[in-house]
């Protein structure tokens, strides 16, 4: 299975058994595999809670805003440059380039919190 987001494609390759591996060894190596992503798991909830804290809403909607904010400027920047020429020039062309990487990064931001949320990576608190 692969996911693509905004800018990056992943791809999930998680275990699938070798249809040549006999049920027992399958089991241990599934076994194995349980406790390396565990271990991942692990390792990403300890950092993830030592760098971030706890997330809540007030932290999710900052992050909308800015998003919400960067996508305005960089839409705006757009309608104006065409209101004197359909024509943009290079310069142009890397303003719209640089606002519009600036709003796909807010983005990509608060997606990737909520997926640490949503995975237990980082402990959410409501009010």
């Amino acid at each position: 299975m692969s996911t693509m987001t905004n800018s990056v494609r992943r791809v999930s390759d998680h275990f699938e058994p070798e249809p040549m591996l006999d049920p027992q060894e399958q089991r241990r190596l599934r076994g194995h595999l349980e406790q390396i992503d565990y271990a991942a798991y692990a390792a990403n909830r300890e950092v993830v809670s030592q760098t971030l804290g706890r997330a809540d809403l007030a932290k999710f909607q900052r992050l909308a805003v800015a998003a919400a904010h960067a996508r305005a400027n960089w839409v705006a920047a757009a309608a104006a440059m065409v209101e004197t020429s359909t024509a943009l020039s290079p310069a142009q062309v890397n303003e719209l380039a640089t606002l519009r990487a600036a709003y796909d990064e807010l983005t990509e931001v608060h997606e990737a919190m909520r997926r640490m949320v949503e995975r237990g990576y980082l402990s959410y608190q409501a009010k």
